[in-house]
């Protein structure tokens, strides 16, 4: 299944406390189960002023629909073509 990220610009997203994210958290978990195991978030990065997260779903769509179903910003979804690493380069 596809895998995707998303970036989602959220000032002072850094400053976010753990009840403020654990609220974003659980928004977006009830609107996933509503649409079904198709759509799966993996995990996301916080950072100052973004929000990165990484999802698996069949489609761009699906996960543009989450965002709107969620009331998330979306500013950008990249397909994601292939995962390297440290042991990428062993060989």
């Amino acid at each position: 299944m596809p895998k995707f990220v998303i970036e989602r610009a959220i000032a002072g997203a850094g400053a976010l406390k753990g009840p403020e994210l654990q609220a974003i958290s659980q928004k977006s978990c009830g609107v996933l189960r509503e649409m079904g195991p198709e759509v799966q978030w993996m995990h996301s990065y916080v950072t100052d002023d973004k929000i990165y997260c990484v999802y698996v779903a069949p489609s761009e769509d699906l996960v543009r629909e989450h965002a709107l179903r969620g009331g998330f910003p979306v500013d950008s979804v990249a397909r994601v073509a292939s995962i390297i690493d440290p042991t990428t380069a062993e060989g």
